[in-house]
């Protein structure tokens, strides 16, 4: 009788093989397709209609914010948010809001908009904000009419 038959094992032929390469390569392929189609169903989309047109204006927006001399500063509880503007001399700025985004830094499924209200020394807001990261991207003005535009990482921990 044959020693790999004694010991009940069977040998390892090309079909035996060909099965483990399939059903490895298999694995990857479903792994890959669903992390692929998972990152396509959670883009947000894009920024700007022509990143070629936005990069023409980039170092003039940037040279006017920077003349500014804003200081931005934004604190996200669960409950609030605060955004608070100083110039240069650190005397309070209250810039006219155009447009606030609040949102996780992945997905805009949770994006809001918040109302803010001044308060005499900042814009505050109330909102709803889980545990984690946050995004406040956030566009004013200043009183001479120069747009100023901002992506403030913020971070709620309980």
């Amino acid at each position: 009788m044959n020693a790999a038959k004694m010991q009940g094992k069977r040998p390892l032929t090309g079909w035996h093989v060909l099965a483990i390469f399939v059903g490895g390569f298999s694995i990857i392929i479903a792994v890959n397709l669903a992390l692929a189609v998972n990152a396509v169903r959670t883009f947000p989309g894009k920024e700007t209609e022509s990143s070629y047109i936005a990069s023409q204006n980039f170092d003039t927006d940037r040279a006017a914010q920077d003349a500014l001399g804003w200081n931005v500063q934004a604190q996200l509880t669960g409950a609030t948010l605060r955004l608070a503007v100083e110039d240069a001399d650190g005397s309070i700025v209250m810039p006219e809001i155009m447009a606030a985004t609040l949102g996780r830094a992945t997905t805009v499924a949770d994006d809001m908009t918040p109302a803010f209200d001044w308060d005499g020394r900042a814009w505050v807001a109330p909102v709803i904000a889980g545990s984690g990261n946050w995004n406040l991207r956030i566009e004013m003005r200043a009183g001479d009419g120069t747009p100023f535009r901002r992506r403030i990482p913020l971070r709620v921990q309980r």
